[in-house]
């Protein structure tokens, strides 16, 4: 599962990385939804809201840049942003335009799942999966809960933290993924901090899925044309995807 931020370093640019993405072997795309305080961003990404922010992306721009993805494949897409800007854009035709737009799920990482009754009534009224994020800290009350109000997949934080690359992961994290699958009939994918095809492998053991992402991002912001970021996210998921023997 990719992660690329629509809007940077432009919305043609960032389509085109996604479209990238997939020819590099993504089997999922996260596409992010720029806002102004990401809490759970560490500092690539929050450089890359910042970035979609300054180029005016709103959240009708990234519902157009996922409807445009869906056209050019179809491999799910999965909307990862924050709360408050779907509820300024409206709930009910937040999810109605995610069905229009051929949306699969979305992550909304500052909505606990003991408060989405709404978003879930939404989201299920539409045919858009929920996907709600366990840490290492998540109590079994939590864990519990974002089971049962999931519907896509759990998204498992690898680390205590923000999102960012990291030279190593936590030698408990096969743990982690074991307690979280125990009696959980959903897909538990991983993120935050992978950015390598050994990481990948790593990961790739226990876990239904892994999430890079700050790795992507710093690759389609560095200078050059649309084709050759593009280019260069495919190469580099390519990479990841032979970590995992595919």
């Amino acid at each position: 599962m990719t992660y690329v931020m629509a809007g940077d370093p432009s919305l043609e640019a960032s389509r085109a990385c996604a479209l990238g993405c997939v020819a590099g072997g993504a089997t999922i795309l996260e596409i992010g939804m720029p806002f102004s305080d990401p809490i759970a961003d560490g500092p690539t990404l929050q450089r890359a809201n910042e970035r979609a922010l300054k180029g005016g992306t709103s959240v009708g721009d990234c519902l157009a840049t996922a409807a445009a993805i869906r056209k050019a494949c179809d491999v799910p897409i999965v909307l990862m942003g924050y709360l408050n800007p779907v509820l300024t854009f409206g709930e009910a035709r937040f999810f109605r335009a995610c069905r229009a737009a051929g949306v699969d799920g979305v992550i909304l990482p500052d909505l606990p799942p003991e408060e989405a009754n709404s978003i879930c009534r939404h989201a299920k009224a539409n045919g858009v999966a929920t996907v709600f994020m366990l840490a290492p800290t998540s109590t079994p009350a939590r864990i519990e809960a974002a089971r049962a109000a999931a519907t896509g997949f759990i998204y498992l934080v690898s680390v205590t933290g923000v999102t960012g690359a990291r030279q190593s992961l936590p030698a408990e994290l096969p743990n982690l993924i074991r307690k979280v699958r125990t009696g959980n009939p959903l897909p538990v994918v991983v993120g935050f901090g992978v950015s390598t095809p050994e990481q990948v492998r790593a990961i790739g053991r226990h876990a239904d899925g892994v999430v890079v992402g700050s790795a992507i991002v710093r690759r389609a912001a560095m200078p050059g044309t649309t084709s050759q970021r593009a280019k260069r996210v495919k190469r580099f998921v390519a990479t990841l995807k032979k970590g995992i023997g595919s």
